[in-house]
């Protein structure tokens, strides 16, 4: 399990699959979860799973200013189905001042829109969920597939590829040859984080790069 250094606070705003999906994880992985949702069932679902829960509105700037969301390390907005609701509640909390804010768009405009009023990343979970179903279809070996933003991308690629196989990094000169950052290496059970230039590649790890989205793919290709 990856966890951040040291516990944050988190608020997420929307409970439905994604959100919920969200707040699960986040006190999985030891952090402090405010949990918001408009409906009391789902909210009563999330007593005994988030730090707190309470039922309130996106849209009532009084009712988030008491809930003291500036304060918060990081706000979810997952409420994108609602796009007027998604925008206003990412106004809102902009102005409490809070240091990091995530929103779910469900359209490219919506998407526009949320940068435009100061959403720090916006994720479309549709429409990542498509390219990295599409990517994993075309090239068996990429076991998962991020888009960080519209430039940058980091995939987890397993090497099945002779040509790699027991050589080291150092040798394989991957940054140099395709403009890529090894980030860790998986192998079984066990990941190895920033790994040394000595390690050598075994049949069937799993490397995980990050880069410029031409050059992940241009790595990928070459590991096929």
């Amino acid at each position: 399990m990856v966890k951040y250094h040291g516990k944050q606070n988190f608020a997420v705003i929307g409970l439905g699959q994604f959100g919920g999906s969200i707040c699960r994880t986040l006190v999985e992985s030891g952090q402090e979860v405010l949990a918001i949702d408009n409906d009391e069932q789902i909210v009563s679902d999330f007593m005994n799973i988030a730090t707190r829960a309470v039922v309130a509105d996106a849209e009532d700037e009084e009712t988030l200013k008491s809930l003291s969301l500036g304060n918060f390390d990081c706000v979810f907005i997952s409420i994108g189905e609602h796009i007027q609701a998604s925008i206003m509640a990412t106004i809102i909390v902009k102005e409490l001042g809070a240091k990091s804010i995530i929103c779910k768009a469900e359209t490219t405009s919506h998407a526009r829109v949320l940068e435009k009023i100061g959403a720090n990343k916006i994720i479309q979970p549709e429409k990542d969920m498509g390219r990295r179903v599409a990517l994993q279809t075309l090239s068996p070996n990429i076991v998962n597939y991020l888009a960080l933003n519209n430039q940058v991308s980091l995939a987890e690629v397993k090497i099945i590829n002779k040509k790699f196989i027991g050589k080291s990094l150092a040798e394989l000169a991957i940054r140099e040859k395709f403009g890529i950052t090894v980030i860790a290496i998986s192998r079984n059970d066990n990941v190895d984080v920033s790994p040394m230039p000595s390690e050598v590649i075994l049949a069937g790890d799993t490397l995980a790069v990050v880069g410029a989205t031409e050059q992940v793919t241009k790595f990928n290709k070459a590991t096929d």
